[in-house]
C-alpha cells in the first residue's frame, strides 16, 4: 500500500472513493433515497486538492482505495483544539486492514508540520468507524448533531490534546 499526496489528476478517483464509501458506510444510517442522489463530481475535489493536502492510499496496482484530509478546526467551538481530521474514507473491501491507520498518521504528520498539535474529529454516532477513533486514543468531547442531506444525525466529537505522540 502506498500513501501519497493527491494531485488534481486524482480528483475523479477521490470522488469515486468518496461516494462509494458513503454508500456502503452510511447505508442504514442515511436514507437510501439520499445516498442514491450522490454523484461522482470531481470538480469540488480539484478545488480541495489545490487548497489543502489530501492523502490518498493506492494498492500495488495504483488503484485508489481511500483518502484522508485535515486542517484547521472549522467550527471554533472546541477551545484548545486547533486541528481537525476532516475525513478518512476507505472502500469497504479495504477497511480493517490498517490503511485507515496509515492515512490517520499522514494527516496528523501534516497537521503537526503545519504547527498544529491538537485535533478533533466528528463522526456520526451510528458509524462503526467511531471505534477506530476510540482505539486511536480519541477522547469523547461532545455529543452533538450534524445536518447531512436535510437530516439531523447524532454525532460524536473526539479529541486529541497532543498529536505529537503520533509523530515520533
Amino acid at each position: 500500500m502506498q500513501i501519497r499526496k493527491a494531485n488534481v489528476d486524482d480528483a475523479a478517483s477521490i470522488a469515486k472513493v468518496h461516494i462509494d464509501s458513503w454508500k456502503t458506510t452510511y447505508s442504514g444510517i442515511l436514507p437510501d433515497e439520499f445516498l442514491q442522489t450522490l454523484t461522482y463530481e470531481p470538480k469540488k475535489w480539484r478545488e480541495q486538492i489545490v487548497n489543502q493536502p489530501i492523502h490518498i492510499a493506492e494498492d500495488k496496482d495504483g488503484y485508489m482505495v481511500g483518502f484522508a484530509m485535515g486542517g484547521k478546526e472549522r467550527t471554533g467551538k472546541y477551545a484548545g483544539y486547533d486541528g481537525e481530521l476532516y475525513a478518512i474514507y476507505l472502500l469497504e473491501d479495504y477497511q480493517r486492514k490498517g490503511i485507515g491507520n496509515m492515512l490517520f498518521q499522514k494527516v496528523v504528520e501534516q497537521l503537526y508540520k503545519d504547527g498544529v498539535d491538537t485535533m478533533i474529529v466528528m463522526v456520526l454516532a451510528d458509524n462503526p468507524a467511531k471505534h477506530f477513533y476510540e482505539a486511536m486514543g480519541g477522547s469523547l468531547l461532545q455529543r452533538t448533531k450534524l445536518h447531512v442531506g436535510g437530516h439531523e444525525l447524532p454525532t460524536l466529537v473526539y479529541g486529541w490534546k497532543d498529536i505529537s505522540i503520533f509523530t515520533q
